[in-house]
């Protein structure tokens, strides 16, 4: 039987990637409060983080009817600059002293991978963090104000993207720049090994979105 691969996000980012690398799959939106859990179980640590969450936003939607059968893969990113964990801004001030004090300097992207095989009744779960650094250009004030003022960087982890806008204000990427985008679909590959399902099975049309 062809394996069926449900994507635990919310990201858009996350489901193009996907989508453009031909992996079928669909959306379901986990329920899982990110700053409750982390507080909640104490991690500080951002590559600690980021496979806390991704395995959260799995198991929550494993748990779920719909899930049933499938491969459920949960995904979460988290920016270290100078030890310190940065995730999504939310607000324009926030992200413009984000990108200020990243601007000229390099980071970590962190992102955790979490699947979780839900075909039979005793569904097991792997996971594992996949981290590339970010080299950023010196950005000038006018140049951070514009580009929060789009945005784009308040609901992305680190203030910044890689595929689209803030795509400019990189300079190099060492590591997977998949990563960078949120999923690195190379990993995603691994995993899906743990459970002898070869990527190629999942090749196919573009995703669809759960109701």
């Amino acid at each position: 039987m062809t394996a069926r691969l449900i994507l635990a996000s919310a990201s858009p980012a996350r489901t193009k990637l996907l989508s453009e690398a031909g992996i079928t799959h669909s959306v379901l939106v986990s329920d899982v409060d990110e700053e409750a859990l982390t507080a909640q179980q104490g991690v500080t640590d951002p590559h600690d983080t980021a496979l806390l969450l991704a395995r959260a936003k799995a198991e929550a939607v494993a748990a779920l009817a719909e899930s049933q059968g499938a491969l459920v893969l949960g995904c979460d990113s988290v920016f270290e600059l100078d030890g310190v964990a940065y995730g999504k801004p939310y607000e324009a001030e926030v992200a413009k002293r984000r990108i200020a004090a990243m601007s000229g300097r390099s980071g970590v992207l962190h992102t955790g991978h979490w699947l979780v095989d839900n075909r039979s009744t005793a569904a097991a779960g792997h996971g594992t963090v996949a981290s590339a650094t970010v080299q950023f250009a010196e950005l000038s004030d006018a140049e951070i104000t514009a580009y929060v003022a789009t945005g784009e960087p308040l609901q992305v982890a680190g203030s910044f993207t890689i595929d689209s806008l803030g795509g400019a204000f990189i300079t190099s990427v060492t590591g997977d720049p998949h990563t960078v985008v949120g999923l690195s679909v190379s990993t995603l590959r691994e995993l899906l090994a743990k459970y002898q399902v070869g990527i190629t099975e999942l090749w196919g049309s573009r995703s669809t979105a759960e109701p």
